[in-house]
């Protein structure tokens, strides 16, 4: 199994998701899809004490560990056998994950030629049935 070259701590400044502002007044309102508040009033885009919190640039992931997968690689999308070979060399950093519009033909052979260059791919079993399957 191919391990990353370095695997640094992921640490991320906020791990909770951001309440958009009255959904919990309203149902209708997704407490998960954050609008930002645009009264002139309001207390949310105003920064009160003791309200919601709003997004901002200074919650951002670290440049270094940015966009970087628990295990340690960054995802790098496959759609045929040719585009892993541009992975041959940096086999260590990035994982190969197979678009989701591969047939199961290719996506056989994708992961035939991965498992030959030491490729790691993160959804190496979608969409592949066993034999009694047929």
């Amino acid at each position: 199994m191919v391990s990353p070259l370095v695997k640094p701590r992921i640490v991320k400044k906020r791990t909770k998701r951001f309440i958009r502002h009255q959904s919990d007044r309203y149902s209708k309102l997704a407490k998960s899809s954050w609008r930002k508040p645009k009264g002139i009033d309001n207390r949310v885009r105003r920064r009160f004490k003791g309200q919601f919190l709003m997004p901002s640039i200074g919650y951002g992931s670290n440049k270094n560990t940015r966009h970087l997968m628990p295990d340690g690689f960054l995802k790098f999308v496959v759609h045929n056998v040719s585009d892993l070979e541009l992975l041959l060399m940096q086999n260590k950093i990035y994982a190969a994950e197979i678009a989701h519009d591969v047939s199961a033909k290719k996506r056989k052979a994708i992961v035939e030629r991965a498992q030959q260059l030491n490729i790691k791919v993160t959804n190496w079993q979608a969409k592949l049935r066993s034999e009694e399957d047929n």
